[in-house]
C-alpha cells in the first residue's frame, strides 16, 4: 500500500484539512500519514479561532514519520506562520521526497485570509522552489506566485466547493505514489473529482431550522426570560453557536432579538391597555419600575411615560 504524508491543518467539520485528505487518500487505496500544523475551531458557519501547533512539534511529527515510513509523496496545505514554514522546508530539503504537492490554504470558505502577507512572501521564496505541483484557485495565483513563473501550477475554478482542492491534490498524490506520470496523475484525479462532485453531499448546517426554533421559543418565553443562556439551553446548543446562527441569518445577536421582542410587546401594552407603568414592569418581570424605564428608554429613546403620551 502506498503512503502519502499530508502536512496541513485540522478541520473539525471534515470538509477540508487533514480529515478530507485522509478520506480521499483512503478512498483511493492509499495510506495517509499526517503532520498537523494548526487546529481550527469551526463549524459549517465558518472558522472562529485557530491554535497553531508549535513549529518544533510540526517538525517532530514530520521527522518521526519520515524516518520510519519514508513516503515518496508529500502534500502540504495550511501553513500560517514563518517558523512552521521554515521547519517544514528544512525537513523537506533534508529528506528530498520524490514529489511535493502544495495546496495553498489562503482563504476560508467565507473569504477570510488565513495567513499574513509576510508568510505568503516567505512561501514564495522558500517553499515554491521545492514543489512539483501547486494546486490553487485562480484568484489566489497572483498573491501566492508573484512573478514566479517556473512553478507547475494547476488551477481550479474560484467557485469550487469547500475542500475540493484538498480532494483534488490528495488524489493527485495517490496516483503519483502509484508510479503514474504527473500528466496521468492529474488526469485521473480530475476524473475522480468530477465523479465526487456529482455525488457531493457535504455536512448540512441546521442553522435556518435552529433560527426559526429560537424565534418561536422567544415568542413563548420572552415575558419571563431574557437571558440568552436560557434559550441556548432550551435549544440544546451553546450560546456562542446560537449567536453565530442569528448573526449569519439576521445580522443580529440573540440578545438583540430577545430585547426587540420584549420591546414590541411592551409598546403594545402601553398603547392598548390602561395598566400603570409599574404593573407593566412587573408583568414583564423587571426588578423595578426604574429598571423597566431604563431598559425601555435604551431600546426606544423614550421613557414609557413619554412613549404612552406620544401614542
Amino acid at each position: 500500500m502506498t503512503t502519502i504524508l499530508t502536512i496541513t491543518g485540522s478541520d473539525s467539520t471534515g470538509g477540508s484539512g487533514v480529515q478530507a485528505d485522509i478520506k480521499t487518500i483512503s478512498a483511493l487505496g492509499g495510506y495517509a500519514l499526517s503532520a498537523i500544523t494548526s487546529i481550527t475551531i469551526q463549524n459549517t458557519l465558518g472558522i472562529q479561532a485557530f491554535y497553531d501547533i508549535p513549529a518544533e512539534t510540526v517538525k517532530g511529527q514530520m521527522e518521526a514519520i519520515i524516518n520510519d515510513m519514508q513516503p515518496d509523496v508529500v502534500k502540504i496545505g495550511m501553513i500560517r506562520n514563518i517558523s512552521t514554514l521554515q521547519a517544514i522546508v528544512g525537513e523537506l530539503i533534508q529528506y528530498r521526497p520524490q514529489y511535493i504537492l502544495y495546496d495553498p490554504i489562503v482563504y476560508s470558505s467565507n473569504g477570510d485570509q488565513l495567513m499574513s502577507n509576510d508568510v505568503i512572501l516567505q512561501i514564495r521564496h522558500l517553499l515554491l522552489p521545492l514543489c512539483s505541483i501547486v494546486i490553487m484557485r485562480k484568484n489566489e495565483s497572483e498573491l501566492i506566485l508573484g512573478k514566479n513563473s517556473s512553478v507547475h501550477v494547476l488551477y481550479l475554478d474560484d467557485h469550487q466547493i469547500h475542500g475540493q482542492t484538498n480532494a483534488f491534490s490528495s488524489a493527485i498524490a495517490v496516483y503519483l505514489s502509484r508510479g503514474l506520470s504527473e500528466e496521468e496523475a492529474v488526469r485521473e484525479a480530475r476524473d475522480y473529482i468530477n465523479l465526487q462532485v456529482s455525488r457531493a453531499q457535504g455536512p448540512q448546517s441546521r442553522s435556518t431550522e435552529l433560527y426559526n426554533e429560537f424565534v418561536d421559543t422567544v415568542a413563548r418565553h420572552f415575558q419571563t426570560n431574557s437571558d440568552v443562556a436560557f434559550y441556548a439551553n432550551c435549544l440544546n446548543v451553546s450560546s456562542r453557536y446560537l449567536a453565530q446562527v442569528t448573526h449569519r441569518i439576521s445580522g443580529k445577536s440573540p440578545k438583540n432579538i430577545i430585547d426587540k421582542t420584549v420591546t414590541d410587546a411592551i409598546e403594545m401594552e402601553l398603547k392598548t391597555t390602561r395598566k400603570t407603568i409599574q404593573e407593566i414592569a412587573y408583568d414583564f418581570h423587571f426588578l423595578s419600575q426604574a429598571h423597566f424605564t431604563k431598559f425601555f428608554k435604551k431600546q426606544t429613546g423614550l421613557t414609557p411615560v413619554a412613549y404612552r403620551k406620544a401614542h
